[in-house]
């Protein structure tokens, strides 16, 4: 039973992940290697993955999956069925594929992983399936970049993704001593050697499994603590990007069952410890343009000033413990703006202002946020509430300015 769109308020202050009343159980994987390695009959296997509801505790994601058998390797997703899945009040809910990736879990015999987004069942003259779930940001992101498709733009976006691992017998950070912290003189940022880096063995499998699997993953670095990491998803197109990077938290989360380890992208996981985001990168047609670009940046960072409140509101549960104006963030309260300046909300790069084009880096977004509606805000709000005076016809899937 899916849990249909129930969403719950992150805990203020606490462990590093929510206690979910299951134990580990440790099974050897050396088990199941003479399985996977049979023939599978020219059958593939497609695993769908889903956000099925909003964050269920603001530290994890509700990410969901389950497996279909094909008889055949489809070569676009027209081929791949639309499915269903059980929801609340004894409704299904359909899941639509939207993206097809190589499956690094069971690689070979054209597996494949398919990103599916969430809608009603159909109804009156409805074919395949209703409306889009209130849970399902994609369809929303999807159709503001339509709409700037439709007046001559084209934003990029880039993310970077920190998260901890974790403990989960402690529910601490991985290789910290039980309610202790490391040392703080030590520099673990981007550092090297077994006293001073933790679970090295997971990340280079994740980037290697993002990789096979299609992602635009950039790159991957240690972080300012251990067990801390980050990775970067694009610079990619429209909704490619925030595709990719819930395609990258999705084979992150698969690896961690395997490394019987836990993952948290709590804004302020650890107290006394600096927080923990999602910085997005972003640019469009006029920022990438030079001359000029650093005159439309400026521009749009007006724009954003003027609708802080709106994208602060939507850019993770529980971000008012991490943007407290210390660690290289700006307060919640605050909006700004400079060259070269981490402690600002928008940080343009002193390559980009030195070549009068580029992107600009959007600090504020969390580590738990959600790249859908991020992407849409920035859109709306740069380069869609500017233009749309005058009306233009309907998407096909409507989309709505976010309050």
């Amino acid at each position: 039973m899916g849990s249909g769109g129930s969403s719950k308020v992150a805990p203020s202050s606490g462990p590093c992940q929510a206690n979910t009343g299951v134990m580990m159980v440790g099974l050897d994987p050396l088990l199941s290697k003479k399985y996977m390695t049979l023939d599978q009959n020219g059958k593939v296997q497609a695993e769908y993955v889903w956000i099925d509801s909003d964050y269920w505790d603001g530290q994890s994601f509700d990410l969901c999956c389950k497996t279909l058998t094909l008889a055949d390797a489809p070569v676009s997703l027209e081929e791949i069925p639309i499915w269903t899945y059980s929801g609340d009040d004894a409704k299904d809910i359909v899941i639509v594929p939207r993206r097809m990736y190589r499956d690094p879990f069971r690689p070979g015999h054209n597996n494949i992983l398919v990103l599916a987004d969430t809608y009603q069942e159909p109804s009156g003259d409805q074919t395949d399936h209703g409306s889009a779930t209130k849970f399902n940001t994609r369809a929303a992101c999807e159709a503001a970049m339509r709409r700037a498709e439709e007046v001559g733009e084209d934003p990029w976006f880039g993310f970077e993704q920190e998260y901890y691992l974790l403990d989960t017998t402690t529910n601490w950070p991985l290789g910290w001593p039980r309610g202790k912290y490391p040392d703080k003189d030590t520099a673990f940022y981007c550092s090297v050697g077994s006293q001073k880096v933790v679970a090295r063995s997971l990340i280079e499998s994740h980037y290697r499994a993002c990789l096979y699997a299609g992602v635009m993953i950039g790159g991957i670095n240690s972080e300012v603590a251990p067990a801390q990491w980050e990775f970067q998803v694009g610079p990619a197109s429209g909704t490619l990007g925030a595709d990719d990077l819930w395609m990258a938290r999705y084979i992150l989360q698969r690896l961690c069952e395997e490394y019987q380890v836990g993952v948290t992208f709590d804004p302020k996981p650890v107290p006394k410890q600096a927080g923990i985001g999602c910085h997005t990168n972003y640019s469009n047609m006029a920022t990438r343009s030079s001359p000029g670009g650093m005159d439309a940046i400026k521009s749009q960072c007006e724009r954003l000033r003027k609708n802080h409140a709106k994208h602060i509101s939507n850019y993770g549960i529980g971000n008012e413990r991490r943007l407290t104006g210390k660690d290289d963030t700006a307060s919640i309260n605050d909006f700004s703006w400079g060259v070269g300046d981490r402690a600002a909300s928008i940080r343009i790069g002193c390559k980009v202002a030195m070549r009068d084009c580029g992107y600009y880096e959007d600090r504020r977004p969390a580590a738990n946020m959600d790249p859908y509606l991020v992407s849409q805000l920035l859109v709306e709000t740069t380069l869609l509430d500017k233009v749309e005076q005058d009306p233009k016809p309907e998407p096909a899937v409507e989309s709505e300015p976010i309050e």
